[in-house]
């Protein structure tokens, strides 16, 4: 595993219960703020579903990706509303009122 991926791994498991944050957020506290998509390949190979909450990472208008890797969006929107994570849209997390910054 690349050390990227492990501080990947280090940021999403920061983001507390109920807050949603970005790939490109998670990018940039890496240290490489234009690998958003990287963030989401290390997402997609996540090696602790439950301990990493690769489910709280959003794209950076809220929406929720197709490919979630862990059982498509419709699971990942299930996930973020039992945390109580509002949403503007079906498929799109209030991220005005739910964002995650460090």
């Amino acid at each position: 595993m690349s050390d990227f991926f492990d501080r990947v791994y280090e940021i999403v498991k920061q983001i507390p219960r109920g807050k949603v944050t970005t790939y490109g957020a998670v990018a940039k506290l890496a240290g490489s703020p234009r690998a958003s998509r990287q963030v989401g390949w290390a997402l997609h190979n996540n090696p602790q579903p439950g301990i990493i909450p690769c489910h709280r990472v959003v794209f950076k208008d809220g929406s929720l990706t197709n490919g979630f890797a862990f059982g498509g969006r419709d699971v990942q929107k299930g996930m973020l509303v039992a945390e109580g994570v509002g949403f503007c849209e079906e498929y799109k997390a209030d991220i005005k009122n739910f964002i995650w910054e460090l």
